[in-house]
């Protein structure tokens, strides 16, 4: 509780508390919209309106200019108090809190100013604009997750424009949000020459066409360039490419484009044309551009099929089933999916049971519908691991994805596990939704309701980075000169999901019997061979040639491998099989790193007790070491290890050095290599595994045994890992280069931080396991 704030709170309410219209603020010590507003009406009070309102409006923004600047000049001490109350909120000291403007009130609202992005302030007064900007609970300092680039276009944006009628002052906490897309917008929209009070931030015909005369590449440099390589950064790295705000194009910026323009399906030639500025500015970029999928409601006959064929379209969504009282008739129809294989095309199946309000969205929900979902699947003969896209049909806000829809997909998740799991989930929203979605219930592919690009959802957010398809355009598509339906153009990104072809249907063999085969026959290769126990030479060959020379450390960390074995495998065992995908989240898992992982359990076990040693390494310790120091990179922007955990650990939809892949071949190497070790063969623990039900638990089995199902278990453990393994030398040299090659030779190794500092991070990793597990359960 901050007691500058309670008083604030305080005055407030026993002020205006009595005056007709004015609502009163919790008297808690916590700054909240709540308080921004009583402070409104209570400013609105002073101005003389009586029809107060929460909104700090036009008739407030003129009435304020009338009076002219707050300053020490200023007669009005009320109005000062709540110059000075609304500093406390913002974390400013406001001064006496007397109603006089002194001279600590005048270096506040001096700093204010200056961490908005103005270098020399003018003076320490309150002009209108700025008084907006005080009562709201934007930030002016870089908050956690923020990164100082995007703060620093946000304060640039603001001393450009401010000076603008239709411009306030935006936030300057290095967060990309809805409030930041519309500043950039419309000063696209100053240069463009658009007149100021036409400037809405819309993506508009007098927008577009700026755009399309604004076109930007390498050697260019100036405003739109400036503005073009602000539009990028907004975007955020795409996998290791990143750029930074820039007036010259130059070639690190047609090297961030490229990778942009592949990421989001566009023509790659490194230059910011027309469909590159849309598509870093809305959602739907360019709706008129190449689209090779799409989704309607309405049934697709062979005619159907092949007119959308030669319309350029190879894959459809489709609904596998409709609410009970709809009358749409919307599902797959009989004979449907034959006729359109028939006519040349893929389908992707859409499960959708209201999801058009937040009442739609409940854990119970989520499992029945996951449930429902499941069986129509089975019926209409869709083989194991195709991806179903569970819908959010409305403009979720971030705290109802909190509330409502992640726990939603969390019922989806478990309600696809009570069915054995045959299915992967994904997930049909606004960008917003489908990035927390994917990072906290592990949908695997992204279906982005792009064209909504008014979303709240949509806007200030980046493309997902697992997504698969985005709806760009509602249209009527002509079939034949009889026959025209409604359709969604959609883009598909290549080499993600690729929908569901003939081959997709009425098949028995699950998507990971070729690895399992290929262990099971590796398995009978090292038996011929004779030397040694086999299971060991599998996992050696598993994790040969990457995880075994000596410069990787891996030599050093648990000794070579028998190379006699493996030059009798290459030419005796089956051919390689190199990853697989995994049947519960549907993610690629790469055989070198599980064989890596178990071989290290296997030959060095696992740490007694929150105690770790080179087996721990071999798996988890390594990939905790290197995420460390990925976040001491990135201190910047994540003071708080617990938080950079919770955005970057363990992820479906982030690129990072302890993926959601990571975990996996981690949790499975683990768990084989330890029963192993314990005399059980690999075939046959694989076979459990990755082909049985296995992987349902694994994650509940993992936390059970290591941890005991115990938070505080992993958080020890953890720290034994990062601060002390005990005399075990070269193990903390090779924990020390593993973090130094990821972060640098000067990073201040774990040992070093004070406990308030890292024991965030260690909780962050330990909850993390918690949730893996609670959400099989």
């Amino acid at each position: 509780m901050d007691e500058k704030v309670l008083a604030a709170q305080k005055w407030v309410n026993a002020t205006y508390g009595g005056v007709s219209g004015y609502n009163r603020c919790p008297e808690n010590g916590a700054t909240g919209w709540a308080t921004m507003f009583s402070l409104t009406r209570g400013l609105q009070v002073e101005l003389g309106i009586t029809a107060l309102s929460d909104s700090f409006g036009p008739t407030t923004l003129s009435k304020l200019a009338a009076l002219g600047d707050i300053g020490p000049s200023t007669s009005n001490e009320n109005i000062i108090r709540i110059v000075q109350s609304a500093l406390f909120c913002k974390g400013y000291w406001g001064g006496n809190e007397d109603g006089t403007y002194d001279a600590a009130t005048t270096a506040s609202v001096t700093q204010l100013k200056r961490n908005a992005g103005f270098a020399v302030p003018s003076d320490g007064r309150v002009q209108p604009k700025i008084f907006k900007a005080l009562l709201t609970m934007d930030a002016y300092s870089l908050l956690s997750g923020g990164t100082e680039e995007v703060r620093t276009i946000q304060q640039w944006l603001n001393s450009s424009y401010l000076n603008k009628s239709t411009f306030f002052l935006i936030p300057c906490d290095g967060h990309y949000t809805r409030d930041v897309q519309t500043a950039l917008m419309k000063a696209l929209q100053y240069e463009f020459g658009v007149p100021e009070d036409q400037a809405t931030g819309n993506f508009g015909p007098t927008t577009q066409a700026g755009l399309r005369n604004h076109q930007v590449a390498e050697g260019d440099s100036g405003i739109f360039v400036k503005l073009f390589s602000a539009a990028c950064v907004f975007n955020g790295r795409v996998g290791s490419t990143s750029t930074v705000f820039k007036t010259a194009f130059d070639s690190a910026l047609t090297t961030y484009v490229r990778a942009f323009q592949e990421f989001s399906a566009l023509t790659v030639n490194g230059r910011g044309d027309y469909q590159t500025w849309a598509q870093l500015l809305v959602s739907m970029g360019d709706p008129d551009r190449d689209a090779g999928a799409c989704d309607t409601r309405f049934h697709i006959s062979v005619d159907r099929a092949r007119a959308l064929v030669s319309g350029g379209y190879t894959v459809v969504g489709r609904y596998l089933d409709e609410d009970p009282d709809s009358t749409l008739d919307k599902e797959i129809q009989p004979g449907e999916l034959d006729a359109l294989f028939d006519g040349g095309m893929r389908v992707f199946p859409i499960s959708q049971y209201g999801a058009r309000s937040l009442s739609d969205f409940t854990f119970p929900q989520g499992y029945a519908h996951a449930q429902k979902a499941h069986d129509r699947a089975v019926g209409y003969g869709f083989n194991t691991g195709t991806v179903i896209y569970f819908a959010v049909d409305y403009d979720a806000t971030d705290p109802e994805i909190t509330s409502n829809i992640v726990p939603y997909f969390n019922g989806v998740q478990s309600g696809l596990a009570s069915r054995g799991k045959r299915y992967v989930a994904g997930v049909y929203g606004s960008r917003n939704v489908c990035s927390r979605v994917s990072a906290e219930a592990y949908a695997r592919y992204s279906f982005v309701s792009g064209m909504s690009w008014g979303f709240s959802g949509n806007l200030g957010f980046p493309m997902p980075e697992n997504w698969s398809f985005t709806q760009i355009k509602e249209f009527r598509f002509s079939a034949s000169q009889t026959d025209s339906f409604d359709l969604d153009r959609d883009v598909q990104r290549p080499h993600a999901d690729k929908g569901v072809g003939r081959d997709g249907i009425g098949g028995t063999e699950s998507p990971v019997s070729k690895y399992v085969q290929y262990i099971a026959d590796l398995y009978s290769t090292a038996v011929r061979y004779d030397k040694g126990n086999p299971s060991l030479r599998v996992m050696e060959y598993l994790r040969y040639p990457r995880y075994v020379d000596l410069y990787s450390g891996w030599q050093t960390l648990i000794g070579d491998v028998d190379r006699d074995w493996i030059a009798y495998a290459e030419d005796n065992g089956p051919n390689r099989v190199t990853s697989f995908t995994d049947p519960s989240y549907g993610v690629t898992v790469h055989a070198d790193h599980f064989g890596a992982t178990a071989n290290a359990f296997y030959l060095k076990g696992s740490g007694s007790g929150t105690g770790a040693n080179r087996g721990d390494f071999g798996g988890w310790g390594g990939d905790l070491s290197t995420f460390y120091g990925d976040w001491r990179n990135n201190a910047d922007s994540y003071a708080s290890g617990y938080a950079f955990c919770m955005d970057r650990l363990a992820k479906l939809n982030v690129s990072s050095s302890f993926s959601f892949g990571d975990t996996v071949e981690d949790v499975d190497g683990y768990l084989v290599g330890t029963a192993v070790k314990n005399g059980a063969r690999i075939d046959e623990q694989v076979q459990s595994l990755i082909g049985g039900n296995g992987h349902l638990r694994r994650f509940t089995n993992y936390f059970a045994q290591r941890h005991g199902s115990s938070v505080s278990h992993a958080e020890d453990t953890a720290r034994t890992m990062l601060v002390d393994v005990g005399d075990d030398d070269v193990l903390d040299a090779m924990r020390t280069q593993a973090i130094r090659q990821v972060s640098g030779w000067n990073t201040l190794l774990p040992g070093y931080l004070t406990d308030g500092k890292l024991d965030p991070y260690l909780q962050g990793y330990a909850e993390t396991l918690q949730k893996l597990a609670d959400q099989e359960g």
